[in-house]
């Protein structure tokens, strides 16, 4: 058991003048939120800066906050709205820089890791962004289809449509590729 204050606490003291409090919120949330940021942009720069935004946007309307809903779930959606909007401004494809290594590290096994994940990498930006969201979302942050519907302020049915729809595309992608079988 932790003795780590809850969000909802963290966000009265903020609300109530405790300067630590939002640190904590940040600390807490800035990894996951720039990795989903990173994986809507695929620029690091523009990930921190707008990882960056989004937290100062949350400060900013604090007082906006439904504590009935999760800090995280709020927090994510501004990271979201971030992210959409500057590839909606910017609508460009770079690769992304620094893939994951396998646990086997081997060249041969790097090399190949590293190229599968590029593949992915570059079929991911070539969905559309609402699309792109779902997946990153429910497949590197495990989201359950409620949070998602929370963060992406849709019902769930159109969640679900969503991700299959991206998976599909995200499958032929690949299969053009000689990727999948």
């Amino acid at each position: 058991m932790t003795n780590e204050p809850d969000d909802i606490t963290l966000v009265q003291g903020c609300l109530g003048g405790d300067e630590h409090a939002f640190e904590v919120l940040v600390l807490r949330y800035q990894g996951p939120i720039y990795n989903a940021v990173l994986r809507m942009v695929r620029d690091r720069d523009e990930a921190s800066d707008l990882t960056q935004n989004a937290f100062l946007k949350a400060y900013q309307q604090l007082s906006r906050f439904d504590p009935q809903y999760k800090f995280f779930s709020w927090i994510y959606r501004i990271a979201v709205n971030e992210s959409l909007n500057y590839v909606k401004r910017r609508n460009r494809q770079e690769p992304l820089e620094g893939d994951h290594a396998s646990d086997d590290r081997s060249p041969e096994n790097l090399l190949v890791g590293s190229e599968v994940s590029r593949h992915v990498q570059d079929a991911l930006m070539r969905i559309s962004a609402d699309y792109r969201v779902v997946v990153v979302l429910r497949h590197f942050h495990d989201c359950s289809y409620e949070d998602m519907a929370t963060i992406l302020g849709v019902p769930e049915k159109t969640i679900k449509s969503r991700l299959f729809s991206a998976r599909r595309q995200l499958r032929e992608l690949l299969e053009a590729k000689g990727l999948l079988p």
